[in-house]
């Protein structure tokens, strides 16, 4: 085992044990039990990073088993096969948990402490990725930086330039697949016209 993949498994393996959010949270402490959700390899050359787990998500353990993974899946153009096979396809959303919900039953944002404690020493264990797949404002933010729009409509309108940027992985945002954004997908139609082929000729070439 090289030096860089047991330095990934180790960091993997603390970010599975971790329990941060209820014992020493950052504001309200998580209200349940931590299960952290991520996929990650020394040899994924595409990642996908997104908002944080929902409840299917954190019942089942593996990342998008529900609608939102179904519709995600088609946009890219690959099989359940292809997206689940961690040797190909990194899966590491902003929050590694289920951040619970609101009063209203909508999830609640990730936990900011994922960022602040793994994102960055993460990642860089990861210099093989190519792109990232930035799904929705918060991984956008994180990923873009300064570069990210001030809205979801201003960075997506922009994809272009960001999956062109000179810095490696590249970076490509997407709107979450959530059939919230069904009313985002009707007024702009330019997203499957135009984006979607290019995702997924980009998919296909890191496959």
């Amino acid at each position: 085992m090289t030096g860089e993949v047991a330095e990934l498994d180790r960091m993997l393996a603390a970010i599975r044990a971790c329990r941060y959010c209820l014992e020493t949270p950052q504001g309200k402490r998580l209200p349940h039990e931590p299960r952290p959700v991520l996929r990650a390899s020394s040899t994924a050359r595409l990642a996908v990073c997104s908002q944080a787990p929902g409840t299917k998500v954190h019942a089942s353990g593996m990342p998008f088993t529900d609608a939102s993974g179904d519709r995600l899946r088609d946009w890219m153009g690959v099989s359940p096969q292809e997206f689940y096979d961690e040797a190909r396809v990194a899966i590491v959303p902003m929050g590694f948990c289920f951040p619970g919900q609101n009063a209203h039953g909508a999830d609640l944002p990730p936990r900011r402490e994922c960022a602040m404690l793994w994102h960055r020493k993460l990642f860089a264990t990861l210099p093989q990725l190519e792109l990232v797949l930035a799904v929705g404002s918060y991984a956008q933010s994180f990923h873009l930086g300064e570069a990210a729009g001030p809205t979801l409509q201003e960075t997506m309108l922009a994809w272009r330039k960001h999956r062109k940027r000179k810095a490696r992985p590249r970076v490509l945002p997407l709107p979450h697949p959530s059939w919230r954004n069904n009313g985002w997908l009707k007024q702009n139609p330019w997203f499957e016209e135009e984006l979607l082929p290019v995702l997924r000729r980009d998919v296909r070439a890191l496959l």
